[in-house]
């Protein structure tokens, strides 16, 4: 099973907006979410996570910064 999921995030330049089709093999999409926003941290500066949304209308925020903070 496959999800869509979007990522807004703050840094330096402002409002970031990040998408992508991933394959959920097992795993929830809050935690897919977690391990793409921890792989951003590593590549980017990021300043704070502002709203992650699963396959088109799901706010899955709450559960993501859980798992990451």
């Amino acid at each position: 099973m496959s999800a869509t999921i979007r990522i807004k995030y703050n840094s330096p330049a402002g409002e970031v907006l990040q998408a992508g089709k991933f394959q959920l093999k097992g795993r929830l999409p809050e935690e897919v979410a977690a391990e793409w926003i921890r792989k951003i941290r590593r590549d980017v500066y990021y300043e704070g996570l502002i709203r992650v949304i699963y396959d088109g209308d799901q706010d899955i925020t709450d559960k993501v910064k859980a798992l990451i903070e």
